[in-house]
């Protein structure tokens, strides 16, 4: 949402109205028999739905700078959300439409070959346009519409736990059977109007009696007054050896059309005071020392650090200044490209901890096998990743951003036990 919103609202029109010229090309093949006025009606039903969700996107893109921050999440919601409700069976169909035009071709192409060389169609009947792929691709649209529903209004609210025992020889035998929970990728502005659910994720945590919550970037979506709401709320989680935070990419307000920097930079700055508020130690290329008795070992967080076009600014050589060479370390670090570009094989930490990616927020998920379509874009997207002594672990988010909703990747809550060899 950030640049010049007149060059938005001209390229999502163009990319909408090329989807929607296609899919209604291939629905007049349908009701090409149909009386005239049901014409007409399926016409009006069906443009009314594009011309909505292009006037929405417009009107909040223009006056997004004069609308509550809350209202505009909102709004921003409602229209993404109607997007892939009725744009994700369109693609599906166009797919079968385009193999239904390129056979039409096909057979246009032979039967007018015939006719040059004196041998026309043996039937003498002209050709007639095929329905029968049109036809299911119809039926084929329809099926995500359940799902993409069901993931707006339950899918993303359903919390799901996930237990993950890891062994590390060098762990100290203080901290043997420690309790971690990691929460990611909050963005709450996904919550605004459900505080019963952050009410639930709370006591979910607090169930688990966690020693460290430790939480991987991403708190807002855009704006640190999305966290108003939930500032007491978020008081309430309980550990025993603290609660650890770091910023993700969407945490440096750069998604905002800012009118000085003076406000981006008061928007960061409130951010970090409301995470102090809840009760967060923010890590900024830093690092702490956790003791059980007489052992220790370090928590390293770093600042954002991604492949491009997201933002490099952890700086990993800062945060371990002062981290003591043979201890057990973790790293929380939110992108999971961090991991190959400058952690694995290259440092000796123990146990990195990401988020970032939401799983796609689309996945499929069977015993033994786990799949989302986001693998195109990360080698490591979700899940434990080992490789030699040292392991990652990718943490598919809480919420949501572009479809607000969740299916089939629902919103985790991962909870390590660390054990020593």
């Amino acid at each position: 949402m950030r640049g010049n919103p007149l060059v938005a609202i001209l390229v999502f029109s163009v990319i909408t109205l090329v989807i929607d010229f296609y899919v209604w090309w291939g629905i007049t093949k349908i009701i090409s028999d149909m009386r005239s006025n049901y014409k007409k009606l399926i016409a009006v039903l069906y443009w009314i739905v594009p011309v909505l969700i292009l006037v929405g996107f417009a009107a909040v893109l223009t006056f997004r700078d004069n609308i509550p921050p809350d209202r505009t999440l909102s709004y921003f919601h409602l229209i993404s959300g109607s997007f892939f409700i009725f744009y994700i069976p369109k693609l599906i169909f166009i797919i079968f439409n385009l193999f239904d035009d390129i056979i039409f071709q096909i057979r246009k192409f032979i039967t007018l070959r015939k006719q040059k060389v004196g041998n026309p169609d043996q039937n003498g009947k002209k050709i007639t346009r095929r329905k029968l792929l049109t036809q299911v691709g119809i039926v084929f649209a329809g099926l995500p519409l359940l799902p993409l529903v069901y993931g707006i209004a339950h899918g993303r609210f359903d919390f799901t736990k996930r237990y993950v025992r890891l062994r590390f020889p060098n762990l100290p035998s203080a901290f043997n059977g420690i309790k971690i929970v990691q929460l990611s990728d909050f963005h709450i502005g996904t919550f605004i109007h459900d505080l019963d659910k952050v009410e639930k994720l709370v006591e979910i945590v607090n169930a688990e009696k966690p020693d460290l919550l430790l939480f991987t970037g991403d708190f807002i979506n855009n704006y640190a007054t999305e966290v108003d709401s939930f500032v007491d709320i978020l008081k309430k989680f309980e550990t025993k050896l603290g609660k650890y935070s770091i910023l993700g990419n969407h945490d440096y307000g750069e998604y905002v059309r800012w009118k000085t920097e003076a406000d981006r930079n008061n928007n960061f700055q409130s951010l970090i005071q409301r995470q102090k508020e809840i009760g967060f130690d923010l890590l900024q290329d830093d690092s702490r020392k956790i003791r059980i008795s007489d052992q220790e070992i370090e928590l390293i967080g770093i600042e954002n650090w991604g492949l491009p076009p997201f933002p490099q600014y952890g700086d990993l050589q800062k945060a371990m200044a002062n981290v003591e060479r043979n201890a057990f370390k973790i790293l929380m670090s939110h992108d999971p490209t961090h991991w190959d570009a400058q952690v694995r094989e290259k440092t000796d930490i123990d146990l990195m901890l990401s988020g970032h990616t939401h799983g796609a927020q689309f996945g499929i998920e069977i015993p033994g096998w786990r799949w989302s379509p986001v693998t195109m874009r990360y080698k490591q997207w979700g899940g434990l990743y080992t490789e030699g002594k040292q392991s990652l672990y990718v943490n598919t988010g809480l919420g949501s951003i572009g479809y607000p909703g969740r299916v089939g990747m629902p919103p985790e809550i991962t909870i390590f036990e660390l054990r020593n060899a």
